[in-house]
């Protein structure tokens, strides 16, 4: 049975049985997505567990004017950008975490992945400085590789606007990108 079905099915019947297929379909990714913006694995578990709550609750509002899973996306993308404005006064990395790549100090003998590695860290970092809107279109159009056409549906704005905003929040990344040292 594809999403769509079992999305009609599951608001029409508001069956949780078939609704579990729909968590078992999609629990890994939405609980990716919680972790890139929470980085603590409890808290991805916790905000896992509200977005399907609250999807269970607005599965009815899915039109299928795009895939199932590109809406899911949006909505895990909106949930946790609500989640991330609602709680800007906490830290949104792992105290725990240690030393990372890009915080070692450079030797001379640093192959290419090491080196690829330290940028990809100090990505991470310029992620975490930019707004939550700017994060969330561009990890959707370069993480998840979803379309113009697809953004201009989850955004629910026209393909030139989708096209300023993914322009305006690469100039953001790398102006954050740049000051880090």
């Amino acid at each position: 049975m594809s999403d769509e079905e079992l999305v009609r099915k599951i608001a029409r019947q508001n069956d949780a049985t078939l609704f579990a297929v729909l968590y078992d379909r999609y629990a890994q990714r939405v609980y990716n997505k919680c972790y890139s913006f929470s980085k603590s694995a409890d808290e991805a578990e916790d905000l896992t567990q509200d977005v399907f709550l609250m999807l269970f609750i607005k599965l009815s509002s899915f039109k299928g004017r795009s895939k199932f899973s590109t809406w899911l996306y949006a909505f895990t993308y909106n949930f946790c950008v609500n989640y991330v404005n609602r709680n800007k006064q906490r830290m949104m990395s792992d105290k725990s975490d240690s030393i990372s790549e890009s915080d070692r100090p450079i030797h001379g003998n640093n192959d290419a992945a090491e080196i690829a590695n330290m940028r990809a860290e100090k990505l991470k970092k310029a992620l975490e400085l930019i707004e939550p809107e700017d994060k969330k279109i561009l990890l959707l159009k370069y993480q998840d590789d979803v379309s113009i056409k697809e953004l201009t549906t989850i955004l629910e704005i026209g393909e030139s606007a989708v096209k300023m905003r993914l322009k305006r929040a690469k100039s953001r990344i790398v102006e954050a990108y740049n000051k880090i040292p």
